[in-house]
């Protein structure tokens, strides 16, 4: 497959494969042991499809392990983070919808990458 682009980020990488005026699509995978800021958006809401691994997904402070297959929905405005704490790359298709999809519109809470603003 080829993407519109790829970013490399402390606990993984993230490749674009769509990006439209009303929803982003992203291919996200995150190493072991590795987890995302606790962080929230503004401007938009998010599904998360997972498509290998298993891990914790925390949700405006409220932990629930997932596994593949697994379906979330991530509210515009809703504190969250993903981590993974198995066996293997956590892979996931995150689909963005709203009025905007920049990376500044990431309000870190936590981060373990000390890229708090």
């Amino acid at each position: 497959m080829k993407y519109k682009s790829m970013e490399e980020r402390p606990w993984g990488r993230f490749f674009v494969i769509e990006d439209q005026k009303n929803f982003k699509i992203k291919k996200i995978e995150v190493e072991i042991g590795q987890r995302l800021s606790y962080q929230y958006h503004k401007k938009r809401s998010e599904v998360w499809v997972i498509i290998t691994g298993t891990g914790i997904i925390t949700i405006n402070d409220k932990k629930q392990d997932f596994k593949k297959d697994d379906v979330i929905i991530i509210p515009k405005e809703s504190k969250h983070r993903i981590e993974n704490n198995g066996n293997d790359v956590v892979v996931f298709i995150e689909i963005q919808t709203g009025s905007y999809f920049g990376e500044d519109d990431i309000v870190r809470i936590k981060d373990d990458y000390n890229r708090l603003q």
